[in-house]
């Protein structure tokens, strides 16, 4: 029983790669892939991004508004006693300033104690 069912799928293989092959010669022409570009779309598609990613990287280096590589240090100003030094936004606390020397920034006031 299982060699039939084989037989069956490998007959019907077959007869489906035949019919393939056959179906490509009867095509007309003006239906059969005429350039790479249409047979593989995703390739240039890519090629065109990286040309105009590389084309504004360098206008902006040209204008020396590109992007900086370097991480600039960022100062963040001193706050008084008693002064807000943070912000919630949902979950998460914004730090806006650092407490002086022997306080520190209080999470549920978010003031400086």
């Amino acid at each position: 029983m299982d060699s039939v069912a084989v037989r069956a799928v490998v007959c019907l293989g077959v007869c489906l790669s035949v019919f393939t092959v056959i179906a490509q010669g009867q095509m007309s022409p003006d239906n059969r892939v005429s350039s790479q570009e249409d047979q593989y779309p995703l390739r240039y598609a890519t090629r065109e991004l990286a040309d105009a990613l590389e084309g504004l990287l360098e206008s902006g280096q040209e204008n020396s508004i590109g992007l900086s590589v370097e991480k600039k240090a960022s100062v963040i100003p001193r706050c008084d006693v008693g002064e807000r030094c943070a912000m919630k936004h949902g979950p998460r606390i914004g730090r806006l300033c650092d407490c002086m020397r022997g306080t520190a920034c209080n999470t549920f006031f978010l003031r400086c104690y």
